[in-house]
Order: structure tokens, then sequence, then C-alpha cells
């Protein structure tokens, strides 16, 4: 198939043709004196005479070349008009300190096999999630003591997931007396990350949006409570997933001891289930409770069965730019006509 991106160059076709009418209309009324006109009727017309009528016709058709590839003709290789069943999922990720925790990490004999973060977990089941659903649009917000919009709505899901690779939890940063310095980094703004949701998902074209939020904790920072951004996403019409990893309790953590070497030690979490459990009901959403990888997967897949919107989509595949054909004979042309009008007339038209 082919068009034309920007066809509205071709206005400029306009005062062009006024410019070759004021040509050769000058050319027409142009002449001298000459009272002895019988002296020239056997005078023939001269190459120099047929150069002066064509010179400046060369000088308009490259003119007119150059406004051709100002319109950028192009061949469309693939283009498609499909509906599609989408929606738009916003995606919140925990990422405060507790998501080190390796409980969600291959175990085998009570034994960890292969150490994994919570984090870790969670991006390869997101990014899973991700490409099981390629016509949806799906953004990212991470959070930890604040909310960070990591990737817009968006249908390229391979920018996607080339920033969900690249999330990863803050590491403590200590001052000269060993204080830590961004303890507040460390810690989880439910609300906060919640409302940056409903933001950012507000004016996503699909009618059916939801918010899936992951969490590990309890929400003990933020402007914005919990439960005040639930009902903001109530009052959009979102409805707010939630997915609470782990338990109250217990969980182990990789830690490098007194002689710089990493092993595993136990510490104290906690996980606001009621906090996420009240906030999936007053949207009218579910709760999902996970302990390990296949518990986030069985999460994940019974949100994949949520309804979808239809909306039409035009797909373009690829284009090929045929300006160059019209843009390297149309500056040849006028160069052309330009020079040997310069030099056999002294002026350019």
């Amino acid at each position: 198939m082919f068009n034309f991106a920007s066809p509205y160059y071709f206005l400029l076709l306009l005062p062009l043709g006024a410019l070759a009418a004021w040509v050769y209309r000058r050319r027409t009324h142009t002449g001298i004196v000459f009272a002895r006109t019988h002296e020239c009727l056997g005078q023939q017309t001269t190459w120099r005479t047929r150069l002066a009528l064509i010179l400046p016709a060369l000088t308009l058709l490259g003119l007119a070349l150059l406004v051709v590839a100002l319109a950028r003709p192009r061949t469309v290789f693939s283009r498609m008009h499909r509906a599609v069943n989408a929606i738009a999922i916003e995606m919140v990720v925990d990422m405060s300190g507790s998501m080190e925790a390796l409980d969600l990490s291959e175990i085998s004999g009570g034994q960890i096999v292969k150490p994994r973060t919570r984090l870790d977990a969670v991006k390869e089941l997101f990014g899973e999630f991700i490409r099981q659903r390629p016509d949806d649009l799906i953004g990212l917000v991470t959070f930890g003591g604040f909310a960070s919009t990591r990737c817009p709505l968006t249908s390229d899901h391979d920018a996607l997931l080339h920033i969900l690779s690249g999330v990863q939890i803050p590491k403590p940063t200590q001052d000269a007396g060993g204080n830590m310095i961004d303890q507040e980094e460390l810690m989880t703004a439910v609300g906060d990350a919640l409302a940056t949701a409903c933001a950012r998902i507000r004016d996503a074209e699909p009618k059916s949006k939801i918010i899936v939020l992951l969490s590990d904790g309890e929400s003990n920072t933020g402007i914005i409570p919990p439960d005040e951004a639930a009902k903001l996403a109530r009052k959009l019409g979102f409805k707010v997933y939630t997915i609470g990893v782990g338990t109250t309790g217990q969980a182990p953590f990789r830690v490098r001891d007194m002689f710089g070497r990493d092993v595993v030690q136990w510490a104290d979490v906690t996980l606001d289930e009621a906090l996420l459990k009240r906030m999936a009901a007053q949207t009218g959403a579910k709760y999902f409770n996970v302990r390990d990888p296949k518990g986030l997967k069985r999460a994940l897949d019974d949100i994949s069965e949520m309804e979808t919107t239809r909306i039409e989509r035009e797909v373009y595949q690829q284009y090929r730019e045929l300006f160059s054909l019209a843009l390297l004979p149309g500056l040849a042309l006028v160069a052309l006509g330009c020079g040997f009008n310069m030099i056999g007339a002294r002026r350019l038209l």
C-alpha cells in the first residue's frame, strides 16, 4: 500500500503554480522595440532560445519534486485494522526492604537450593503475566517509602519488560557514624502507590481498568492513607486486586556476617492482610495471599480471567520511505536549471 506521511505539504504546489504562471507570462510580454522586422524573417530558432524556454521548466519541475519529497511518499508493508479485547492494567509493585526475603526461593529438603528474593520472583512471574496479555495496555508503579511511575500505560511490552527487569530494592546508605540515612526509602507507602496508579490509569482508552497491587508488609509511611486511596479507586470505578506476599512471622534473609560471608538469617516480617483484603473488597475485587511461587502464579492466572473491552486498533508494522526518489532528482533539476540560467541569462528563472 502506498501513501504520503505528510500530504499537507502539497499545498506548496499552489504558490509554485503561481510562480510558474508569472515566469512564463513575463517571458511572453517581454521584448524590445525593433522596427526592421523584415530582417528577422529568415532567422531560425537557435539552441539558446530553446534552452531559455526549457531551463525555467527544469527548475520548476525540480521544485515540484522537492514538494513531493517533503510529503514523504512511502510504502506500507503491513497495515491491519483489527478489533481486540483489551483492558488497562496498572501494576503496583512493593520494593521495600522486606522484599529481599528469600521465602519464595526453591527449597529442597528444608534447604534453599536456588536463592531468590521476593522481588525476583515477582518480576519473573509478572513478566510471564505481561507476555500472556499482548493486547492490553499495562503500566508499572513501584513503591517503597514513596511511589514512582516506572512506565506509563503502554502496548510496547518489550519496553515494559526491560524496565521491569531493572527494578531493584534500594541499598541502605549509612553516614560516617553508621546511622542509616535513607531509612524511609525502605518503608511502605501503600496509599501513595495506589493513588499514583489511579492517576496514571484514569484517562486510559479501554473501559475496563484494573490495578494489581502487590505488597509484603504493612503501610507505615506516606501522605495518603490506604483506605482513602481505595475510596478514590472505587469512586473512579477501578478494581484493585491485591496480592499479599508471605505472612506475619519470620522469613529468611541473606546478610553478610562479620567475616564478609553471605549467610542466611531469619528476621521478623509483618503482613497487613486485613488492609489488603479491605482495599480489594471496597473496589469489588479479590485478595490473594501468596506464600510460594506457585501461589503467585495462581493469583495472576485468576486475575487474567477478567472482563475485557473491545477496542479498534490500526496496526502498522513497517514502512519503506521513498522520499529520496523525489529529493535527489529534484535537487539535481533545481541546480541544473538555476545554474545554466545564471550562466546564460544571469537570472534564476
